[in-house]
């Protein structure tokens, strides 16, 4: 990964050799990576562990894998649902407990690269936690603003890696606006959502699907706010596809709470009250790339009701699968999309149940 591979999507400016903008300076505009992902499979680098055996695909030259908390390589468990053999991507089982691990893994890199020392970054509460993590162990000073509605669990995860925790009033969105605010004061603002060097990380979910399955999946099924982990796992499906390690990619399955589902439908860009906490996103920034792979893929959008959220987490549980509401939005979107889904399917568990403190 170099960052030379990365520009405006509105101006086309390359990203600057210097500095950690969060956004263009000449126009605003979002950064996104201007060639597909690339994937070697001689440059898989067996002596490593986790998501840097994989590092020649996101790892800036001058970066340290000196960080790394042991993200990935998270197990890919079967088990029976409606009636069929399903596999299941335990992400919740990634070091701060869920699968933001793999994305803050390559930002932090980058952000190490550029020599950043301080930064603030904003979340509903999994991507601050993991943001956090990392930080503490790269020894970056972090601050992370939340909605005050963000979980008990999550916020004091944050706070024991010893961040900066603030809680913002109002939605999620003011959160993010209060943190580019920041940015515009000076800080050095560490978006998962703006910055795209999360998304070759999370591509290596992609190729730890096709290690383990030994073949392509037929679909997968992955919840969205933002959406940077099915853009992200699309990408590393197109990798291997570039590079002949499997014949057609599969078909993506994006799945949002009822409440909130900008990414389903253009009319729903609403902030709604769920329990789906972190797919809480009322504008997703990288809307049209995320509908664009779900279309190549072949696949669709499921919205989960919010009164079947709760029974998803259960039914996930009595598998032995313990996973917070988020999660469980995969539930619903199996039972509707089993039925026509190509074998083998393969269901993405985003984050720890013991991170949510309610019912």
């Amino acid at each position: 990964m170099g960052e030379n591979q990365i520009h405006c999507i509105d101006c086309g400016r390359a990203y600057p050799e210097s500095g950690a903008p969060y956004r263009c300076p000449d126009c605003g505009g979002l950064f996104d990576f201007s060639r597909p992902l690339t994937f070697d499979p001689a440059q898989v680098d067996s002596s490593r562990r986790g998501v840097f055996r994989f590092s020649s695909t996101f790892l800036p030259a001058s970066a340290s894998d000196s960080f790394s908390l042991g993200e990935g390589n998270t197990p890919l468990i079967w088990n029976e649902a409606f009636g069929r053999k399903v596999a299941f991507k335990c992400e919740y089982q990634n070091p701060s407990g869920s699968f933001k691990d793999r994305g803050t893994a390559s930002l932090i890199a980058f952000l190490k690269s550029r020599g950043v020392t301080d930064a603030v970054e904003d979340s509903s509460g999994n991507a601050g936690a993991s943001f956090a993590a990392y930080a503490a162990r790269a020894g970056i000073k972090a601050r992370v603003l939340v909605p005050e509605s963000a979980s008990g669990p999550k916020r004091k995860q944050i706070e024991a890696y010893g961040a900066e925790l603030v809680p913002i009033p109002g939605p999620r969105s003011r959160a993010s606006e209060a943190a580019e605010k920041a940015a515009q004061g000076g800080a050095i603002y560490a978006s998962h959502a703006y910055l795209p060097f999360n998304l070759p990380g999370y591509a290596t979910i992609a190729y730890e699907i096709h290690e383990q399955l030994g073949r392509a999946p037929g679909a997968v099924i992955v919840p969205a706010g933002q959406g940077g982990l099915l853009l992200g796992a699309w990408r590393g499906f197109e990798a291997l596809n570039q590079a002949g390690a499997l014949k057609e990619a599969p078909m993506m399955i994006g799945v949002q709470a009822q409440a909130c589902s900008p990414l389903v439908s253009q009319k729903s860009r609403v902030e709604g009250q769920t329990l789906a906490e972190g797919v809480k996103v009322a504008n997703p920034l990288r809307a049209k790339a995320v509908q664009e792979a779900v279309v190549k893929s072949g696949g669709i959008w499921v919205r989960t009701a919010e009164k079947d959220i709760l029974p998803g987490r259960d039914a996930l549980a009595r598998r032995g699968f313990y996973v917070e509401p988020t999660s469980a939005l995969v539930w619903t979107a199996l039972k509707e999309t089993l039925s026509f889904l190509p074998d083998p399917v393969v269901v993405i568990l985003t984050g720890a149940g013991l991170k949510f403190s309610g019912t």
